[in-house]
């Protein structure tokens, strides 16, 4: 069953067609790895869906409510409710530096929730054991590598309980020698049946953990399809092309 249908979606950025015409969906427990050149309107399809960005036209459905339907969106309140169905770890970790680790996990869900001190500080110690940080609860982000700040990152979307994960381009800021313990948060996420949407140019990643891949390009979905046949047998040459150059 769908969780996150896109349909017809248009985003414009003055006269340039950014995205043009995006329909996809996305099923329950579904791991999508969005592929693509820079500059192809990944990061933007994937910001459309938490509202950070406004789009031109189409519609987005997210677990049976419509975030926009045919270009209107719904009410404030109803996109605040729809959107906080969805976590969203971005690729520069955006933590606040003035808070510990542990602090930066329970801060939205106490504005946001209202939820008890004990239930808050409950909740984020799991969470720092279960991306491998609970020694680091009261350090601060000045302390913290860069693979550690975007684990940091992870728990914190998962504080809100959300449904879905989005993550942009989640490695993409880090050194080689970090990727790797957060490309395995992210694995064992994908073991527990979390749904998620990666922008990620991690193709070894994208060929283990998704089971769908979707190729973009100039605004456009070009190709999607399982890892081993997009993978091996891609059917478009914009995708053979872009493979190509990646694996080398």
């Amino acid at each position: 069953m769908a969780i996150i249908e896109v349909t017809n979606l248009k985003k414009s950025f003055g006269t340039l067609d950014v995205l043009k015409q995006i329909t996809f969906q996305v099923n329950k427990n579904d791991v999508v790895a969005v592929i693509g050149p820079s500059g192809s309107g990944k990061s933007t399809m994937l910001r459309s869906l938490v509202h950070l960005e406004q789009i031109n036209g189409g519609s987005i459905n997210v677990a049976g409510d419509y975030l926009v339907k045919d270009g209107v969106y719904s009410k404030p309140q109803e996109i605040k409710r729809i959107t906080s169905k969805m976590g969203m770890v971005f690729q520069h970790f955006n933590l606040f530096p003035h808070l510990t680790v542990q602090e930066n996990l329970e801060l939205a869900p106490k504005m946001v929730k209202r939820e008890p001190s004990a239930e808050l500080r409950r909740r984020s110690t799991g969470l720092l054991e279960k991306v491998g940080l609970a020694e680091r609860a009261s350090a601060y982000p000045a302390k913290l590598s860069g693979g550690q700040k975007q684990r940091v990152a992870i728990a914190r979307a998962l504080m809100m309980n959300p449904e879905i994960l989005l993550f942009d381009e989640p490695t993409s800021a880090l050194d080689p020698e970090l990727t790797g313990e957060v490309l395995q948060v992210m694995k064992s996420l994908a073991e527990e049946h979390m749904t998620m949407i990666v922008v990620t140019h991690e193709m070894g990643f994208a060929k283990e953990v998704a089971n769908q891949v979707m190729f973009m390009d100039h605004g456009e979905i070009i190709e999607t399809g399982h890892p081993e046949q997009l993978f091996t047998t891609p059917r478009f040459d914009r995708t053979k092309a872009f493979l190509n150059r990646s694996w080398q």
